[in-house]
């Protein structure tokens, strides 16, 4: 009888259901709790392998257009090169390298007679490592993949261009830059000796800019040997519009280099480049009705698609025939950059050892902030001048997932 009421005393005891309960589901938490944590990194590395392939597929299909990649082969080293650098930024440029090895990268070409047309797709995976939580359910890893493709070409029919360089002729364009042209010993105690003083010459900012523009000119030139898609013309300024009313435009460079040519070796006198700009902006601008001049040229060489293009180049502020910067003048060139660009001229500028207000009038006129440049000295304007020709003639890429 005893026995009998211990036992059913044992059924009816209720108080260590607790403990059971927690022991049965504990392992259950647990893994709710893992895959919630694996959940949000699986994501994160998702986005950040997405981005890494956007990246190589979008590098890879612009490098083809713009033929900085020769062939396929030179495309999808440039791909890989992309995905590592993005990569890297997230798991480490071993880790990244490591995964570009198994990236695969295909790259379809297709030619028609409107032009060439490329096709880069770029396909990715990885295992990520799951939180030790997740062994619970015996998982250790979990492979994420993704792909994405970009698109790029070549036309048959090329987009050709008209541009108009305004380039400041200022007296501070009479000034040094910090590039030497020459140097003489002008003292040492006797031959042998070394030289104790040196009389150096350094380049004028006239000269670097000449040196500048021809290089501008050189690039357009590669991307249109015959000078049948190209049309450029050249404007100057100090305190007045330099000798002409409009910008001697011309078919290739020829007759813009001439003008570049001709720049005073000493300039002299103020900065006002309102009065340039207009000049370039008639120039180079397009009428509603197609009866402006450039279109009309164009037609001629039945160039169908043509992009309008100004370079405003100063190394001061607006100051007028005056050592003062003059808000009236700087606010009338920001109106004649606005009137350009409201016509879908793109502004390039080019700010060349500028004082800060000169720096931020080509800041505001620039067409975006990566059209605006701001060298310190020669062989960066030299530079500059270059990569804004390759801008006027890059082709346009897609993206697409």
């Amino acid at each position: 009888m005893m026995a009998n009421k211990r036992i059913s005393r044992l059924l009816e005891d209720r108080s260590g259901n607790f403990g059971m309960m927690t022991a049965i589901l504990l392992p259950v938490l647990i893994g709710a709790g893992g895959v919630a944590l694996d959940l949000t990194n699986m994501m994160m590395s998702k986005t950040q392998l997405q981005e890494a392939a956007d990246s190589a597929a979008l590098a890879a299909s612009t490098a083809l257009a713009t033929g900085e990649a020769v062939n396929e082969a030179a495309a999808k080293e440039i791909a890989k090169q992309f995905f590592i650098a993005q990569m890297g930024n997230s798991i480490g440029s071993e880790a990244a390298s490591e995964m570009a090895a198994t990236t695969a990268v295909d790259i379809k070409t297709t030619t028609t007679s409107a032009g060439t047309n490329f096709e880069v797709s770029v396909g990715s995976s990885y295992d990520v490592a799951l939180t030790p939580l997740m062994g619970v359910f015996g998982y250790q890893t979990m492979n994420i993949a993704t792909n994405s493709t970009s698109t790029s070409g070549i036309s048959e029919k090329e987009t050709a261009l008209s541009m108009a360089l305004v380039l400041d002729e200022s007296g501070s364009m009479d000034w040094n830059t910090t590039t030497v042209e020459s140097k003489t010993c002008k003292k040492k105690k006797n031959w042998s000796d070394e030289c104790k003083e040196w009389d150096i010459t350094y380049v004028k900012k006239i000269a670097a800019l000449k040196m500048a523009a021809n290089a501008l000119f050189s690039a357009l030139d590669d991307a249109d040997p015959e000078g049948d898609l190209t049309r450029t013309g050249a404007v100057s300024y100090n305190h007045n519009v330099m000798g002409q009313t409009q910008p001697l435009m011309g078919w290739g460079t020829s007759a813009a280099r001439t003008y570049v040519a001709g720049l005073p070796e000493k300039p002299e006198g103020g900065t006002d480049a309102s009065g340039a700009m207009e000049v370039a902006h008639l120039g180079v601008q397009k009428a509603p009705d197609g009866s402006d001049s450039e279109s009309e040229e164009h037609e001629k060489k039945e160039n169908e698609t043509v992009e309008r293009f100004i370079v405003l180049m100063t190394d001061g502020e607006m100051t007028g025939y005056s050592n003062q910067w003059n808000p009236t003048i700087d606010a009338a060139v920001r109106d004649r950059c606005d009137d350009a660009k409201e016509a879908k001229t793109r502004v390039f500028t080019v700010a060349f050892m500028a004082p800060d207000k000169g720096k931020q009038l080509l800041r505001y006129c620039a067409s975006t902030a990566s059209d605006y440049y701001e060298p310190e000295t020669m062989e960066q304007l030299v530079s500059d001048f270059s990569q804004i020709a390759k801008e006027a003639v890059k082709a346009r890429t897609l993206l697409t997932h």
